[in-house]
């Protein structure tokens, strides 16, 4: 805690020192030779020489790396990769997974948030138990048969080279964890964790969802806290747990159950809840991570302006750029935050830079979208387990609108009015969408298909996309998406 709290009292020297630190060691690499690191000693000039890189831009150095080429983007040996596509895109992203990413950023961030926990509830029993762990699979790059590289979800990479205490208190073993097959494995998952003293999970909720109801078909409950007397803590994180809290609540009765959000992804693990039950992930900033952040105004300009942490303001959607102890520069991780505190620095993922809808100038995020599932949830006592929605244009005759498919655990008691709500809901947390909404003039009452439970998970099977990672957009600005998973849903 007291690491912790150093930066959190001293943010911006703590990040001048980590940048120096990563420009430093990066100065004869070739990346680093190419911008001229060794002559590089303030910030502006780095952002000067260096442009900011997408995926697309960087991949040809990490294909080298993947090829067995070292001393490309960082100097040590690099030889493993996390596997990440984030969305349902066709390509998956190879994120260079360095020693010092591993130890400097992922392992300390992981102990990080177990010391904040503790900080919050010293009495807690949570180590005296294991920590069911949802983690990926891991296989041989075959990219190159004379490389020493693998790859996987940044999960089995961890899990892979986990020091021995981490897997001391962690479940089930290597052998199920790792496995490929997604639906074998949450069948050999349930049957290995139930007699064990679980009393922490860490997974994307989707897919802990997932695992949960099978293991009351297992054992005849509807209550996990009844399968694991001992649990106290879900550490969540991949996407937004607004649509998911009631159903937690419900499936793990159990006073003291504890629910705490981390900002964990394939590039680094960026941030972490602090304070327990409020709002804003505290920023992780001495872990080999150098943040910039982009006001959104700037994307997508020939050179877009960044500010650093005593620039930024409250509210403000920037998109994330990072530059990180495993090779990354300047890279546009996709997301884009909000800072919910500036002192100490706590943010909250807001959304995707390609997951909105702004179809109409309504300029709708993933957290509007969130909280209006969430607020029409508690107004109708439905449960939601997935959802998308995309923009329908005009045509002659009718107006634009947002026609959303939404995948229910429990129906709502009126769908007309989950609707009612959710539009509502919208319009009071976006007044750009308010505006458009107004009498129906340019955004007519968003539309609701219902979607049998199971659709999205079979949508992503039959892209060979289950598992791990690989979610479904909350928000796609091509209607296209939506007409796919449609015409998919009829199918069936």
């Amino acid at each position: 805690m007291g690491r912790i709290e150093y930066f959190m009292q001293y943010p911006v020297q703590v990040q001048q020192q980590v940048f120096q630190n990563l420009i430093s060691a990066a100065q004869y690499t070739e990346f680093g030779k190419q911008y001229g690191f060794s002559n590089i000693y303030k910030i502006d000039e780095y952002k000067t020489r260096v442009p900011i890189h997408t995926y697309d831009t960087i991949k040809p150095y990490i294909q080298r790396v993947m090829e067995g080429q070292q001393n490309i983007l960082w100097n040590t040996p690099i030889k493993w990769f996390a596997k990440s596509s984030g969305t349902t895109a066709d390509k998956s992203k190879f994120i260079p997974v360095t020693v010092e990413s591993l130890d400097e950023c992922h392992y300390r961030a992981g102990r990080d948030v177990l010391s904040l926990f503790y900080n919050n509830f010293p009495d807690s029993d949570v180590l005296t138990g294991k920590s069911l762990v949802i983690g990926g699979s891991h296989q041989v790059n075959k990219l190159s048969a004379t490389a020493d590289s693998y790859y996987g979800d940044l999960s089995a990479v961890m899990l892979q080279n986990m020091p021995f205490y981490g897997n001391m208190i962690r479940t089930p073993d290597l052998s199920i964890a790792l496995m490929d097959e997604w639906e074998e494995k949450i069948e050999r998952m349930a049957n290995a964790v139930i007699h064990e003293n679980v009393t922490s999970i860490a997974g994307v909720p989707t897919w802990t969802l997932v695992l949960i109801k099978r293991i009351f078909e297992l054992t005849g409950t509807d209550n996990l806290a009844d399968v694991w007397p001992n649990i106290e803590l879900y550490m969540h994180g991949g996407v937004s747990f607004k649509p998911y809290r009631e159903q937690f609540k419900r499936i793990i009765r159990k006073p003291g159950m504890y629910y705490q959000e981390t900002y964990n992804a394939s590039e680094g693990f960026f941030a972490a809840q602090d304070v327990i039950g409020e709002e804003g992930l505290l920023l992780f900033l001495n872990h080999g991570i150098f943040y910039e952040f982009m006001p959104m105004e700037e994307y997508g300009r020939e050179a877009p302006r960044t500010l650093q942490l005593n620039e930024v303001e409250m509210g403000k959607n920037y998109a994330l750029i990072i530059s990180t102890n495993g090779g990354l520069w300047r890279y546009l991780v996709g997301d884009t935050v909000q800072f919910t505190s500036l002192s100490p620095f706590r943010v909250k993922v807001s959304g995707r830079t390609k997951s909105f809808i702004n179809a109409f100038g309504e300029e709708l995020i993933v957290d509007n979208s969130d909280q209006a599932i969430a607020t029409a949830c508690e107004a109708t006592g439905a449960v939601v387990n997935d959802y998308t929605a995309a923009p329908v244009y005009f045509s002659e005759g009718s107006n634009g609108g947002h026609e959303w498919l939404i995948e229910f655990g429990q129906q709502p008691d009126n769908l007309e009015h989950f609707i009612d709500v959710l539009d509502s809901t919208l319009k009071q947390h976006n007044s750009d969408y308010e505006a458009k909404r107004h009498k129906d003039i340019a955004l007519a009452r968003p539309v609701v298909h219902v979607m049998k439970e199971g659709t999205f998970t079979e949508w992503l099977k039959s892209k060979g996309k289950l598992g791990g990672q690989h979610k479904v957009p909350r928000l796609n600005n091509e209607r296209n998406f939506v007409e796919e998973i449609l015409t998919f849903s009829k199918q069936q």
